[in-house]
């Protein structure tokens, strides 16, 4: 048997031909004519040169070779209407698989927004990477996910950055920290404290920098740490300040004091980041419309923007 002389319709006549158990019956609802039919069942008894039909009781019925046939068409047929139905689901951007790369401060933000997401649109499948800024750079760069989130987002023309959420940087302290409870202090007084600071890179040191630059100052005591959870802890253990996003302060457990100094919070916000040139799967473009219709039902009030436009 040659198979590529077999095509979709033949099968779909054949079918319907042993479903309805007539030539006539079934050129009718196929819209087609009898001799078309006949023809069509001609080719296909030629083509595995065998008998396909007989008649029996006035009606036609398939032959052994006949209903392994029709079982095959129908298993083929089948996983096509399937493979529709599937397409179909993923132009609706109800199926699909994206990948979103975050900067490590967001891994706070974004589990608020994808558990939602998971609820509303089950069968997409999302992977969540994590890294430092100059890591998930890189990714961007190399394009190798679909949507990013920064607190800094990357420039140039083929970037794609929409605000979402505030991320306002906090300068916290010990809760036993003397400057606890002060109010409208001046940064001048804490400058001789130690900061703790991430690393070169960081949006949130390079924010904190260029607003030290602004003001003219420079810190005496400086130590980096690479991580948010790190710098939690060791600021609650007075091992010094630091300036950080406020959303790692809803995770930690820490006995932290965010102090009331002039200037701070250092305004901020997290942008959705995507490259202008590569097109938006449709699981992905799922995303977005969730965020830029959704975000209040999975953010605190007080961290929203007035309007997302994605």
């Amino acid at each position: 048997m040659d198979v590529r002389q077999l095509s979709f319709r033949l099968l779909q006549v054949y079918i319907k031909v042993v479903q309805l158990g007539s030539v006539s019956a079934a050129a009718r609802a196929l819209h087609l004519t009898q001799p078309t039919v006949s023809l069509q069942l001609k080719k296909l008894s030629e083509v595995l040169n065998e008998p396909l039909l007989h008649s029996h009781a006035g009606a036609l019925q398939a032959t052994a070779a006949g209903q392994a046939l029709y079982q095959a068409a129908c298993d083929v047929l089948s996983r096509f209407d399937d493979l529709d139905s599937e397409i179909s689901e993923l132009h609706a951007g109800r199926r699909g698989s994206l990948s979103i790369a975050v900067v490590n401060t967001a891994q706070y933000l974004m589990p608020r927004i994808l558990a939602p997401f998971y609820r509303r649109f089950p069968q997409i499948e999302v992977t969540l990477h994590i890294g430092n800024r100059a890591q998930i750079l890189s990714r961007f760069e190399q394009q190798q996910d679909d949507i990013y989130l920064f607190s800094h987002p990357p420039g140039g023309e083929h970037v794609l950055a929409t605000p979402i959420v505030k991320n306002p940087l906090q300068l916290i302290a010990p809760s036993e920290h003397w400057a606890v409870g002060q109010r409208q202090l001046s940064f001048a007084r804490l400058k001789q404290e130690r900061f703790l600071l991430r690393e070169p890179g960081s949006a949130t040191r390079m924010m904190f920098e260029a607003w030290l630059s602004s003001q003219g100052i420079q810190l005496s005591h400086s130590m980096q740490i690479e991580s948010n959870e790190a710098i939690r802890l060791s600021v609650a253990a007075g091992l010094g300040l630091s300036v950080i996003s406020g959303h790692t302060l809803l995770e930690g457990r820490e006995k932290l004091a965010v102090l009331d100094v002039a200037g701070f919070p250092l305004n901020s916000h997290w942008y959705l980041v995507r490259n202008a040139d590569k097109r938006l799967s449709y699981a992905a473009q799922s995303l977005t419309q969730f965020i830029a219709a959704h975000l209040p039902d999975c953010i605190e009030a007080d961290w929203l923007l007035d309007k997302v436009k994605l």
